[in-house]
């Protein structure tokens, strides 16, 4: 009995094959007969419906090869190549997904929580916007920083505001007399008040005068933490040794950079157009009851704008009233 059925059932099922192969290439030959029969010119101009049509096809049958008449198999396998790559372009087209953006006023927070805060990193930053009730994690925190350099540097005005009650500027200025001698005048300014400590007046600087200059400056256990000043000459090895025997560090600006010294050059600019550049100096006595008067003025009277437009020595307020 099974060697009757087999031989039967392959024979039905080439009959059902063919049948299938049949109807295939009939409808392969019915579309190339129907697209020559709509063409609009000599040369053919495939529609988009016929180039998706035998792409399907020969996905369906790929015998279909061996029907074609009007088109090369290279133009159909062309075609689904190009198929493929738009339907792969469209399957990854971007989506719009992640983490929700950050809005722009956070943004700028974190900026500037950055730039104000140059130890802060972003798990410091991070914790201060939790501590605002933002919700933001912390990979975008550390993504919208602004980058310092490492390690973050203080600029001097930083350096000065952090150090102004433990911190002295020293200079010196010339002034010439009546006699076309010039006169050295060296000031010790204090940056916490603006306050002229100390001042004297000679012909002849040296090391050793100007260190006792400094002794005399701070006489009662009242030396600074540091000394700000530039690269003079006259601050020699006696200099130094007098003020490391008064425990003070000093601070060297760098090389023709007076600005690095700030506060005691815009006052020795402001003795010069205030009082000297008024008057006529006929010797170092002289020089120092202008200075000693100018000093009085300078301390009790003249407003200072860092000092929220007070005095050195602060100055009562007189109302209209009184």
């Amino acid at each position: 009995m099974k060697t009757i059925l087999l031989p039967l059932l392959l024979t039905l099922s080439g009959l059902v094959r063919s049948r299938t192969r049949l109807h295939l290439e009939n409808l392969a030959l019915r579309q190339q007969l129907a697209m020559i029969t709509h063409r609009d010119s000599r040369r053919f101009r495939f529609r988009r419906r016929e180039r998706l049509f035998w792409v399907w096809f020969y996905r369906l049958w790929p015998d279909c090869l061996h029907t074609l008449r009007i088109f090369s198999p290279d133009t159909l396998l062309g075609w689904h190549r190009k198929g493929f790559r738009l339907y792969w372009g469209w399957k990854s087209r971007h989506r719009p997904s992640g983490r929700p953006p950050v809005p722009l006023e956070v943004r700028d927070l974190i900026r500037r929580l950055s730039r104000e805060n140059l130890l802060w990193g972003a798990p410091r930053v991070h914790g201060e916007l939790r501590m605002l009730g933002i919700e933001v994690s912390q990979t975008a925190v550390a993504k919208y920083m602004v980058r310092h350099r490492r390690p973050p540097s203080q600029n001097w005005r930083t350096f000065l505001h952090n150090h102004s009650k433990a911190l002295v500027s020293i200079d010196f200025f010339t002034v010439p007399t009546l006699t076309f001698r010039i006169l050295y005048v060296f000031l010790v300014l204090s940056l916490e008040r603006r306050e002229v400590i100390h001042f004297n007046v000679t012909e002849h600087p040296t090391s050793r005068w100007t260190g006792q200059q400094v002794v005399e400056a701070f006489p009662w256990e009242e030396a600074p933490r540091y000394l700000l000043r530039d690269r003079d000459k006259v601050y020699g090895a006696e200099f130094r040794r007098r003020v490391r025997s008064l425990a003070i560090e000093e601070v060297l600006t760098a090389p023709r950079s007076p600005w690095q010294n700030p506060y005691v050059e815009r006052l020795i600019g402001s003795i010069r157009r205030e009082c000297i550049n008024h008057v006529i100096v006929y010797n170092d006595r002289h020089l120092k009851r202008l200075l000693r008067s100018y000093f009085a003025y300078y301390h009790t009277a003249r407003t200072h704008l860092a000092l929220d437009k007070q005095c050195p020595q602060r100055r009562p307020i007189e109302h209209p009233s009184t």
